[in-house]
């Protein structure tokens, strides 16, 4: 089964071998091995150095109920050896090699990479296509990583009062979508995941027909191809592996208000949240529109609408900013965070919020502004490509959330056909308070004895 980003661009290897296919990016080329693995090339020979990636479709969204963080913890033990590697080998070798190497999880995918030397290509490609299919796992390596992950969770999570409020407010924004549960997961489910568990998901998600690598650097798209069939080939694709589907949200009918105390709080603020369309194959224009509406009214304190309007103007707050990303496989969301003055409530700081918003939907954008912010979006979309890493990145976030590789390379362009009008259109579906979640955060008084 070839992946979702080759509708567009379904080139299998025994159909286009000897010949690759050059996508409209310079530099990039595309491919499938037979068993269904699916590889972007980004030829750049600046300097003598590749980045290997290895992204697998699956992540904390695609979870089974009452395994929150297995994905998370999954990606930890993918380190703790194999049938020739011994715990911990990996990196070392990777070390001793001159480069560096690391993964992370998203709720979308989890990714593996190497920056080595590009005549370390090979070796790379060994190892990791070893860790896909030879994992060796057992209780005393399970269940250390285990304390691990959860001590992780301590020091990012529950001891951070605005990590715990930002999963409790994905949490109400998500009633049924796997989206609403933590990456890291919910404590009481991780501390009862099991050597058996992480096996049985390593077994459904790990292969090759569930998987993108991407390499860039100096490298050829004809050398990687004969890499990548000489250690990825001969892995066997999963038959199980099937297109993902996940439970949907219900119509929201109700605006949903949360809550938040805690002593560790510094300064109350408050977020609103909104569910919002994703960067969809072949259909990005909305997702584009609402690029630029986060960065009208939140994007700088100088300039945008909200930090004029309450940080400059009526000095009600000391910040302002809004957020949205659309790189997700489904309905992400879009944010907007207000820290008011102190003395002034939460309370005021929405009506606050409330009466800019309003002002904005009837005044409209200013157009000297659009045109600026239109200008930053193409200067970033050109600094990006000077990083290699961030290329290959823009690659696998895009193919693992369901886009294409025309689309990957379509953005830019779509970007910046965005028009002030496509941006009022946007937020006129988008703001409405019974689709939105409304969380308070607030300093709570210590209990003296």
């Amino acid at each position: 089964m070839f992946g979702p980003f080759f509708r567009a661009v379904i080139l299998s290897a025994a159909v286009v071998a000897p010949n690759l296919t050059q996508a409209a990016e310079e530099g990039v080329t595309t491919f499938s091995l037979e068993n269904g693995m699916d590889v972007v090339v980004i030829a750049d020979d600046r300097a003598p150095v590749v980045v290997h990636m290895v992204w697998y479709r699956v992540g904390a969204a695609d979870e089974a109920p009452g395994q929150s963080g297995i994905a998370h913890f999954l990606e930890h033990l993918l380190f703790k050896g194999t049938e020739s590697l011994a715990p911990g080998e990996f990196s070392d070798i990777v070390e001793q090699n001159g480069g560096s190497d690391n993964a992370f999880t998203s709720w979308d995918y989890t990714g593996y990479f190497q920056r080595v030397a590009a005549d370390r290509l090979d070796l790379m490609m060994k190892m990791e296509a070893d860790r896909m299919q030879n994992l060796v796992l057992t209780e005393d390596v399970v269940l250390p990583e285990r304390n691990v992950i959860l001590e992780e969770r301590n020091q990012r999570t529950d001891n951070s009062a605005g990590a715990l409020f930002n999963e409790q407010q994905r949490a109400a924004q998500y009633m049924n979508h796997p989206y609403g549960r933590p990456i890291i997961g919910w404590r009481h489910e991780m501390e009862t995941l099991s050597l058996q568990d992480a096996l049985d998901f390593y077994e459904l998600h790990y292969a090759p027909n569930n998987a993108i690598l991407v390499v860039a650097g100096d490298i050829t798209a004809d050398e990687v191809r004969a890499l990548a069939e000489t250690h990825y080939g001969p892995i066997e694709a999963n038959p199980a592996i099937v297109e993902r589907a996940r439970p949907s949200e219900p119509p929201q009918l109700a605006e949903r208000r949360l809550r938040y105390s805690d002593p560790r709080v510094s300064q109350d603020y408050l977020v609103r949240s909104y569910l919002a369309p994703e960067r969809d194959p072949g259909a990005q224009e909305k997702a584009a529109a609402l690029v630029y509406l986060a960065d009208l009214l939140g994007g700088s304190s100088a300039t945008s609408v909200m930090g004029q309007k309450l940080e400059f103007e009526s000095r009600n707050a000391v910040y302002t900013s809004a957020f949205y990303d659309g790189l997700a496989l489904d309905e992400t969301a879009f944010g907007l965070v207000v820290v008011p003055v102190p003395g002034r409530s939460l309370e005021e700081a929405e009506q606050d919020l409330d009466q800019v918003l309003a002002e904005f939907m009837a005044d409209g954008i200013d157009t000297d502004q659009f045109e600026r912010i239109q200008t930053q979006i193409k200067a970033g979309q050109i600094y990006a490509l000077d990083s290699l890493q961030g290329r290959a990145s823009r690659y696998g976030e895009g193919l693992t959330a369901g886009l294409t590789v025309e689309d990957v390379q379509a953005w830019p362009d779509v970007l910046q056909a965005v028009t002030p009008e496509d941006v009022m259109t946007a937020a006129a579906e988008l703001f409405d308070r019974d689709r939105s979640v409304t969380g308070f955060v607030t300093r709570a008084q210590e209990v003296t004895q």
